[in-house]
C-alpha cells in the first residue's frame, strides 16, 4: 500500500499547492507569499496528521520531495498569473481552483487514513478523524493566512464531503485497502464538485445566509 499512499500524497500535495498559490495570487501577494501559502496549504494537513499520530518529526521534514513539489507548483502558478490568466475569479481560474481544491481534499482525506493504518491504528473513529483533519487542515491554514473565513465553515458541503469519503473508505477497508482508498477519494471529490455545481449547503443560522449566491472560492 506504500506506493498507493505515495501516489495519493503527491496528488494531494500538488493540488493543494496550486490551490494555495491561486489564493495568494488573488490576494495580490508577491512571489514569496505565493510560495509560502502554496507550501503551507500543501503540507499543513499532513503535519497536523503526523502530530496527532505521534509521528515526529512530521513526514514533510523527513522527505523534502513534498516541499519541492509544493514550491514548484506555486512558482508555476505565479508565472501563469504574471500572464494575466488568474486576474478574474470566473472562467478558467474558478474551475481550476475548484478542481484542485477538490482533488487535494479527496487525496489527503484517504492518505491521512492510510498513514494512520501504517502507524498501527485501526479504530474507525480515529481513522475518520485523522482523515478529515488531514483533508481540511491545509485549506483551513490557507484561508486563515489569507484573511478569509475557512472554507469548511461557509461553503458547499466541504468538510461533509471529506467525512462521507472517509466513512466510505473505513467501511471498505475490510474488503480491499487500495479499493477503499480509491473509492473514498473519488466519493469526496465527486460530492465536493456536485455540491459546488448545484450550490448544496448545510443550513446557516443567519437570515438569508447560505442561499448559494456566494461566489465559489
Amino acid at each position: 500500500m506504500d506506493t498507493v499512499l505515495l501516489a495519493f500524497e503527491i496528488i494531494g500535495t500538488a493540488a493543494f499547492a496550486v490551490s494555495g498559490a491561486f489564493t495568494a495570487v488573488r490576494r495580490d501577494m508577491d512571489v514569496f507569499g505565493v510560495m509560502i501559502l502554496g507550501l503551507t496549504t500543501a503540507v499543513g494537513g499532513g503535519v497536523i496528521r503526523d502530530l496527532i499520530l505521534g509521528l515526529t518529526p512530521p513526514r514533510t521534514f523527513q522527505h523534502p520531495i513534498y516541499a519541492a513539489i509544493s514550491l514548484a507548483a506555486a512558482v508555476i502558478v505565479f508565472l501563469i498569473a504574471r500572464r494575466g490568466w488568474t486576474e478574474k475569479r470566473s472562467g478558467p481560474y474558478a474551475v481550476a481552483m475548484l478542481v484542485m481544491d477538490s482533488l487535494g481534499l479527496g487525496a489527503f482525506t484517504v492518505s491521512g487514513m492510510g498513514a494512520a493504518l501504517d502507524a498501527g491504528q485501526d479504530g474507525v473513529f480515529l481513522l475518520v478523524f485523522v482523515g478529515v483533519v488531514t483533508g481540511v487542515g491545509g485549506g483551513v491554514l490557507r484561508d486563515i493566512m489569507s484573511g478569509e473565513t475557512p472554507l469548511i465553515f461557509r461553503k458547499h458541503v466541504y468538510a461533509s464531503a471529506s467525512i462521507f469519503g472517509a466513512l466510505l473508505c473505513a467501511a471498505l477497508l475490510g474488503v480491499n485497502e487500495t479499493l477503499a482508498l480509491t473509492l473514498g477519494m473519488a466519493a469526496t471529490v465527486v460530492i465536493r464538485l456536485l455540491a459546488a455545481a448545484f450550490r448544496w449547503n448545510l443550513p446557516h443560522a443567519g437570515r438569508g445566509a447560505g442561499s448559494g449566491n456566494e461566489e465559489e472560492s
